[in-house]
């Protein structure tokens, strides 16, 4: 039974924040617009040279600052010096990202940590431990998601999955997986999030788990899509919840 009463289930989340031109994914001013229209934030973060954690999508600089390089190579003195999209908005820490934010809205915290488990996931339960406000983890790191169940298992987490088709950096072996959850038998999440072109599927429905499904971009996609999942992660659009 689905407790309609928790966030992750009964609110459309706003996915990079409420981001438009002005305002670009996984900056303030994308979290301040969906913290004034009251939705709940998906943001990325991961973890810099000098151990500072950021909120930021991508392993590479390049879409979002035009600028080259690696983004786990980037220290903490240098980040507002990387424009987003052409605007005044920077990279943002996540330490800054709670501040901002301060429990007004739920955060659904994705961890990109595709190496070693363990230091980074420490670092973000220790900084959780200090925040009040609502929020849960996922990522597409079963290692990861195993981490919260053994070391934090009060904090909601979810496995983040799809069928992966067109991503080169994975083997075959590892989209078969993956996209089965075979790793749901150690990491235990307490929900799913799943790719909504690939839904509905038997992998998901095996789990019996909530269901969460991105990145819907239309009303019509929400429509569609509503009848196999729990709630949706969102953007380029204001979901009508009731349609």
């Amino acid at each position: 039974m689905i407790d309609n009463k928790n966030w992750l289930y009964s609110t459309p989340i706003a996915h990079r924040g409420l981001h438009s031109l002005e305002a670009p994914e996984n900056t303030l001013a994308a979290f301040e617009k969906a913290k004034a229209a009251n939705y709940p934030i998906e943001l990325d973060v991961r973890e810099i040279d000098d151990g500072t954690i950021i909120v930021f999508h991508d392993d590479k600089l390049c879409r979002l600052t035009e600028n080259d390089g690696y983004v786990v190579n980037l220290k903490r003195e240098n980040l507002k010096k990387y424009n987003i999209l052409k605007t005044e908005q920077t990279i943002a820490t996540f330490e800054e990202v709670l501040e901002l934010v301060n429990g007004q809205v739920p955060l659904l915290i994705e961890i990109k940590n595709a190496n070693k488990v363990g230091k980074f996931e420490k670092k973000l339960v220790e900084m959780l431990k200090a925040y009040e406000g609502d929020y849960a983890v996922q990522s597409f790191n079963p290692y990861s998601v195993e981490y919260f169940k053994r070391n934090a298992p009060y904090i909601q987490r979810g496995q983040l999955s799809s069928y992966f088709t067109g991503e080169k950096s994975l083997s075959f072996i590892k989209k078969y997986v993956l996209k089965r959850m075979w790793f749901n038998r150690l990491a235990k999440p307490d929900f799913i999030s799943y790719d909504h072109n690939y839904l509905p599927n038997i992998y998901v429905s095996k789990t019996k788990l909530p269901v969460l499904t991105w990145t819907v971009r239309s009303q019509k996609e929400y429509d569609e899509v509503k009848p196999y999942c729990d709630n949706i992660i969102f953007e380029n659009f204001l979901p009508e919840i009731n349609t």
